[in-house]
């Protein structure tokens, strides 16, 4: 399944939208950028073989890391990754679904969640 990057775009932002306020208040200096897919570095700052599926990763300091005297100089993002979440689906309900989960897990890492509290939530 491929959609146009249009219609991608719509459905991150629609996935956005159904995240809890209280959570979703967190990602006032938080940017959103959707990627086709990640690059050979960011797989490998990541310790993740070529080839291997990464759906988002989330880039800035954690608020558990902030300090005001030291401020974050520039926006956190969080780079959701279209082909790899595409081909992991087979419907566009999946598709929705997963990217909302996906959206969910990398806010959580700006809020410092470990992956073990994510997978203890369900969202790993």
């Amino acid at each position: 399944m491929r959609l146009n990057e249009k219609e991608f775009d719509g459905m991150v932002k629609s996935a956005v939208r159904r995240i809890p306020r209280e959570i979703r208040r967190h990602l006032d200096n938080v940017i959103i950028s959707v990627q086709r897919r990640p690059t050979p570095e960011i797989l490998k700052e990541m310790g993740l073989p070529a080839g291997k599926t990464l759906l988002g990763v989330y880039r800035g300091v954690s608020l558990m890391n902030r300090s005001v005297e030291a401020p974050p100089l520039f926006p956190d993002t969080i780079f959701i990754f279209q082909e790899p979440l595409e081909d992991i689906c087979e419907t566009v309900e999946e598709l929705e679904k997963q990217i909302e989960i996906t959206v969910v897990h990398e806010i959580a890492h700006a809020l410092g969640m470990s992956e073990e509290r994510l997978a203890q939530l369900g969202y790993a």
